[in-house]
């Protein structure tokens, strides 16, 4: 880089707008391409781990966890619960191949790995203060879903819960307790990433297949947008790259 500021110099260029350019360009082509697979590639194999550990046994992958953070920028923290959600499926239900990239993927857009609007994520996965999407009362682009809290003369709304952005409803059949501490708790990333897993797998079938990973996405949002941006960025992190 010394020898290309000394270039720079010599050319009159440095601190005007194409030495920016240049420059920006020099830092990004070793960049690794976006692979535009479909489904997305699963990522950095995961280290074998004891899943019947007691306690929050996604702590495990930490080591695991730190590597993946520095290229990917996301929490180890996350990470750790991403990884353990596709290892616990690997072993319950190994015809889904689900990885660990694309529950990174949903998390990323749905609430930036559980810092949307300044939350922030514990040692234990809690996320605080809890992420709560906006009122489904039907308003133009939003579904119509009543809490369960709901009368028919005070109708509350279902609000879209914690870092993966859970209705009320599919959380009440789904929800999991992943890191053992005797809740199912949706503001905690362990339990939500599993039980996002755990649904996804039962929507798609094989998510190894262009097909299955399709139908599990779309089945999570109805929208083609959204799927191709989850795509994109669980990609991104599967060859080390943020997104």
């Amino acid at each position: 880089m010394a020898d290309f500021r000394a270039l720079l110099t010599r050319l009159g260029l440095l601190g005007t707008a194409a030495a920016l350019m240049l420059l920006t360009a020099c830092g990004t082509e070793h960049l690794t391409p976006v692979p535009d697979d479909m489904p997305p590639p699963a990522g950095a194999p995961l280290p074998p781990i004891d899943l019947d550990a007691p306690g929050r046994t996604a702590v495990q992958l930490e080591a695991w966890a730190q590597e993946q953070h520095g290229p990917t920028g996301i929490p180890v923290v996350a990470l750790e619960a991403y990884g353990y959600a596709a290892a616990v499926m690997a072993r319950s239900k190994p015809e889904c191949g689900i990885g660990w990239t694309t529950l990174a993927g949903i998390a990323s857009v749905e609430s930036h790995h559980g810092s949307h609007g300044g939350s922030r994520l514990a040692d234990d996965g809690t996320v605080s203060p809890p992420i709560r999407g906006l009122a489904l009362d039907g308003s133009p682009g939003r579904a119509r879903i009543l809490d369960s809290a709901s009368t028919e003369a005070n109708p509350v709304y279902a609000r879209a819960m914690g870092p993966f952005q859970f209705i009320p409803e599919t959380w009440q059949r789904w929800g999991v307790d992943a890191n053992g501490d005797g809740k199912i708790d949706p503001d905690n990333i362990d339990d939500a990433s599993l039980t996002a897993a755990r649904y996804l797998c039962a929507m798609g079938g094989n998510l190894t297949t262009v097909d299955g990973w399709q139908k599990a996405l779309l089945t999570y949002n109805q929208s083609t947008s959204y799927m191709n941006t989850v795509r994109y960025r669980a990609a991104a992190y599967s060859v080390g790259r943020r997104a």
